[in-house]
Order: structure tokens, then sequence, then C-alpha cells
């Protein structure tokens, strides 16, 4: 193996690592959103209609959390052979790949912003009405949270992509 591979390995490496590690993140939060939406709908708390967008974003970053640290290792094994047996053909189908995922952000980030913009005005316009405060609040937690998690992500997939892009094949 030359010193390029030797650096693909490690920013692949790096790369998932690092989705493994917000996967757990992403897990946990979800726990505590379910947690704490559990608390305030079992003691009727007056924001306890928070419980709704707490929930429903819980259950997908669940769905995100044990899926991507399930995958993880797996898929860096399966690549890190690729890569010594067909270089060119690990470039193509993970610059591809990447380029998906990357792109995929875009529409994640914008999902994300919109909820943000929702539940900020659900606070700012509804302030006098609990339910809608409430979801508001849920809203910004859990998109504001989110979106932090996924700009991160795709910074990591940016990197990753120009590791990809100097790759000698």
């Amino acid at each position: 193996m030359n010193t390029g591979d030797l650096h693909m390995v490690k920013d692949m490496t790096d790369y998932f690592v690092g989705e493994k590690q917000e996967s757990v993140l992403f897990m946990l939060a979800a726990l505590m959103a379910i947690g704490l939406a559990v608390w305030l709908w079992s003691h009727g708390h007056r924001l306890r209609w928070m419980a709704l967008p707490l929930v429903v974003v819980a259950l997908m970053q669940l769905v995100v959390g044990v899926t991507i640290f399930a995958r993880t290792d797996a898929q860096l094994a399966k690549l890190s052979t690729q890569l010594v047996s067909a270089p060119a053909e690990f470039k193509q189908a993970e610059t591809a790949r990447m380029q998906t995922v990357m792109a995929n952000f875009k529409l994640y980030k914008s999902v994300e912003l919109g909820l943000l913009v929702l539940g900020a005005c659900l606070i700012a316009f509804f302030s006098k009405w609990d339910p809608a405060t409430a979801i508001g609040i849920g809203l910004v937690v859990q998109a504001g949270f989110t979106l932090a998690l996924d700009l991160f992500a795709e910074a990591r997939g940016e990197a990753y992509l120009r590791a990809l892009a100097g790759m000698a094949t």
C-alpha cells in the first residue's frame, strides 16, 4: 500500500468514525426528547404539546442513528477491502455515493430550516396559545439540533469527498 492509499484509508476512517459518533448523538438526543415528552405529557405541563414534535423528530433521529451505527463498521470494512483490491472502482463508486449524500444535505437543511421557521412563527404569532407555543418550541429545539448535527456531517462529507477527488488511481 502506497502513501496515498494510507492517507485515503485515514480520511475514509475519519469520515466513518465521525458518522458513527454522530449516530450515537442522534440516538441519545432522541431518547432524551422522548423522555422529556413523556414527562411533559404525564405531568400535564402547560407545554405538554411540545411532546408532539419532540417524539416525531426523535423517531426519525432514532431510525437514522441506529441505521448508521449498525451499518458503519461493515461498510468501512467493505470499502477498505475495495480500496486495496480495486482502487479505481472504489474511487468511482464512493465518489458517486458521496455526491448523492452531499446532494441530500440540501434537502435535509431545507426541511430543517423550514421547521425552524415554522416553530419560530408559532412562538412569535401564537404566544398566547400554549399548544401552538409548545409545538413551536419543540420544532425549534429538534430542528435546530438536527440542523447543527447535519452541518457537521456535511462538513465531514465535504472533506471526505475532497479526499476522494484527490485520490490517485
